[in-house]
């Protein structure tokens, strides 16, 4: 009978490795954040200011033009990108191009509540990308930067030709930050809070090129819009939402979450300084699957691989003369037993994805935490394997 190995003598000092709501950046704590908006309406000059100032840290460090518009959503990413395709889309032909789970969730929406008629859908299996090359230029395209559930991520914008008659509509909360948007070929780009930055959930962000508000401004889709979808008033876009006045009512103590993590980022050197982190991060889980002889990336492409969400599935020939139930069973077993030890949580695939492990590389995680986490998943896939 074998001997299993001595469980490792170190444990990260922050086990947080989700993909979403994802860790807090380095040093983060409650007393960290203003409190004067609290209690405060939103609409209040004050209040007003610091969504504005939110919105002016995020467009400094993305570096986003300034005549694009950079505005708060309601209900995360997804509803920011739903804003976008129920603002912006059926004016003309569209293609909706996915390879996991979120992805098929737009394809859904283009398919199922927006009945577009004239639609291209391109989809892909998890770890690969559809052929993007295949996609007229003349479509509007809705697409994501990066997947979410898969680690797949585009490898090049080439396939977006420079003044494309089609607008693009780009899903890239578990991109940017750590990725380099390409501004001059993006016309509404979406994301979140919660996903790269570790702020606090329900809140998007919603930037638009100026080809993007001509869209929004010389067309009125078939379909009804929500109120928390209407950004037009009368017939030019209410500028306001892109000044702090929100839709809706937005956490003004999320919204002090999101600044501290801003300025955090600002502090360490910006978006270069996050990108370094990320790379570096997600080089360490890259390089440890690589030598790992019972895992293997999900992503078979390097140049498609994320630096965010690393997504690993099981190989070997005890796990793949598993049947199919027990085979799911194994990375719940390794979440659940290194989470008993406060060794690392929520690092399980998504639900839809293949039996598989996912670490987020962020540039808010710490690399000797995951060095630390590393040997641990070792140890506990060793006791799931004796266990079997």
């Amino acid at each position: 009978m074998t001997e299993l190995r001595a469980e490792p003598a170190l444990k990260p000092e922050r086990p947080q490795f989700s993909s979403g709501p994802t860790v807090k950046f380095p040093g983060w704590s409650l007393d960290k954040l203003q409190t004067e908006s609290l209690g405060r309406s939103h609409r209040s000059a004050y209040a007003k200011g610091r969504l504005k100032y939110a919105i002016d840290l995020s467009r400094e460090l993305l570096g986003v033009p300034d005549d694009y518009l950079v505005g708060i959503m309601p209900a995360s990413d997804t509803g920011a990108l739903e804003c976008a395709m129920w603002t912006m889309l059926g004016a003309g032909p569209a293609t909706v191009a996915a390879w996991e789970s979120f992805g098929n969730v737009w394809i859904q929406d283009a398919v199922k509540q927006l009945k577009l008629k004239d639609l291209q859908v391109l989809d892909a299996d998890y770890g690969e990308i559809p052929d993007l090359h295949s996609i007229p230029q003349e479509n509007d395209v809705v697409f994501t930067w990066n997947g979410t559930t898969s680690g797949a991520k585009i490898p090049n914008t080439d396939w977006l030709a420079p003044g494309r008659k089609g607008i693009t509509i780009n899903d890239a909360t578990s991109a940017v930050f750590a990725q380099e948007m390409e501004w001059d070929k993006l016309d509404a780009t979406t994301y979140s809070w919660q996903k790269v930055m570790g702020s606090e959930a329900q809140h998007g962000m919603l930037i638009l090129s100026p080809k993007a508000i001509e869209r929004i401004e010389s067309y009125d889709p078939e379909w009804p819009l929500p109120k928390l979808f209407r950004l037009k008033k009368g017939d030019t876009i209410n500028r306001g939402i892109f000044e702090g006045a929100t839709i809706n009512t937005p956490s003004l103590l999320a919204t002090e979450d999101y600044i501290a993590a801003l300025e955090w980022a600002k502090s360490i050197g910006g978006r270069k300084a996050l990108f370094e982190r990320a790379d570096a991060n997600a080089k360490l889980v890259t390089d440890w699957i690589e030598a790992t002889p019972w895992l293997k990336n999900m992503v078979a492409d390097p140049a498609k691989r994320t630096n965010t969400g690393v997504c690993m599935k099981f190989t070997g020939d005890w796990y793949e003369g598993l049947s199919a139930d027990d085979q799911a069973a194994v990375p719940k077993k390794i979440v659940k037993m290194l989470e008993e030890r406060h060794v690392g949580y929520d690092f399980n695939g998504y639900r839809d994805a293949p039996p598989s492990l996912r670490i987020w590389c962020g540039g808010t995680l710490e690399q000797e935490d995951i060095k630390r986490l590393l040997p641990w998943i070792e140890w506990a896939y060793e006791s799931v394997k004796a266990g079997s």
